[in-house]
């Protein structure tokens, strides 16, 4: 009887006994010990001329590896139309190898898409779309009833986890809202400049700008800077959430996700958005005003311009959008994560759609508010 042994720590031994080989394993058989061994195990079985053994009358413990070990030896010795036995497992893992069905080791599941007609298809997505405003009416519902609950219980909001959501959402982007709002200021007088001197009125390009900014631009824009960039945040960091089970923990712990996780966020939403908004505003503004004194105009006659033209109305009209482009850009950005498929590329969808959706949200709510603007004459 011949012995290979690699040193005292290697869980294999072979052996041979005429034209048998034996393969004694022994120890625990997890991921690292059988790593050690695989390479030598299979080479030692593909180059039996006879039935192979495996002895494991000394293993004390067997995990996933240790199974895949024995079902690759066995699958060699049936390509060799060689005898294979697994000796000395112990019950409770002789059962658990025994229940391995290997035909179906390797096999992927491709599910199958039913086929339906024209008619059911159009069905079919309506009741697929149905379901989808359910769950959308279902979680801002939810967020709802936690921000009304915050409201009377403001100890429940873990004020320096919020804090840190309202620094990232907020103050770290109060760089790119500023460069973004001075060159629309910027854009908007060199634009208007030309055309309004033709006439005579080039220094009414200051009111354009002014009501331009505070009205419209400047709550858009930073929505949607917010939305590429605190929304998609939202979504990505739920969405990992989501993949690494943590939701599912939080479900299982009696926890409530919406509330644990989207609240929080929307209410920083809505706090840091209009901050940033009047922040956007006086950048865009002053924007305005480089270009128009860099075309001639002193500071003191632009700044009586302005003040002639600028209402505290125009303020307040951007500013309350800018409370309802927050709650829609943090909601949607949590939905979004919250509706994380599994995978890593499930990730990169739910951000991609947050973007995309709350883009769209706050075209179309602009819009809502400009009739209403219109038809309350403010």
């Amino acid at each position: 009887m011949a012995t290979d042994s690699a040193g005292q720590s290697a869980p294999l031994r072979v052996e041979s006994s005429g034209s048998e080989t034996i393969l004694a394993l022994s120890g625990t058989l997890d991921d690292a010990a059988v790593a050690r061994c695989w390479s030598r195990a299979l080479g030692a079985a593909r180059t039996s001329q006879g039935p192979v053994r495996v002895d494991c009358a000394r293993v004390d413990s067997c995990g996933g590896a240790g199974f895949a070990l024995l079902v690759a030896l066995a699958e060699m010795a049936e390509e060799r139309k060689q005898s294979f036995v697994v000796d000395g497992l112990a019950p409770q893992f002789r059962s658990m190898y025994d229940g391995i069905d290997r035909s179906k080791l390797g096999q992927t599941e491709t599910p199958q898409r039913e086929k339906y007609g024209p008619v059911a298809s159009v069905g079919q997505a309506v009741a697929d779309r149905a379901a989808e405003w359910r769950e959308e009416t279902e979680f801002v519902g939810e967020v709802g009833v936690g921000l009304a609950g915050l409201g009377r219980e403001p100890r429940r909001l873990r004020l320096r986890e919020w804090w840190v959501m309202v620094e990232k959402a907020g103050t770290n982007a109060l760089p790119i809202v500023a460069l973004i709002s001075f060159l629309m200021g910027m854009i908007m007088a060199f634009q208007a400049a030309m055309p309004m001197r033709q006439f005579g009125v080039d220094l009414f390009v200051v009111n354009l700008v002014a009501l331009t900014i505070t009205r419209e631009l400047g709550p858009l824009m930073t929505a949607i800077v917010l939305a590429g960039r605190s929304g998609s945040a939202f979504a990505a960091e739920i969405g990992t959430m989501k993949v690494n089970e943590e939701v599912a923990a939080l479900t299982t712990m009696g926890l409530s996700p919406v509330r644990f996780l989207a609240v929080p966020r929307v209410l920083a939403g809505i706090v840091v958005t209009p901050v940033l908004t009047v922040y956007s505003m006086a950048i865009g503004v002053a924007g305005g005003l480089a270009v128009m004194m860099l075309l001639g105009f002193p500071l003191a006659t632009l700044m009586h311009q302005l003040s002639g033209s600028l209402r505290v109305d125009d303020v307040l009209a951007g500013l309350i959008k800018s409370f309802f482009f927050g709650a829609v850009v943090a909601g949607v950005g949590c939905l979004r994560g919250l509706q994380t498929g599994a995978g890593a590329a499930a990730v990169g969808d739910s951000t991609t759609r947050s973007v995309v959706t709350a883009i769209f949200l706050i075209v179309l709510l602009d819009a809502v508010f400009a009739v209403v603007y219109y038809q309350l004459k403010f």
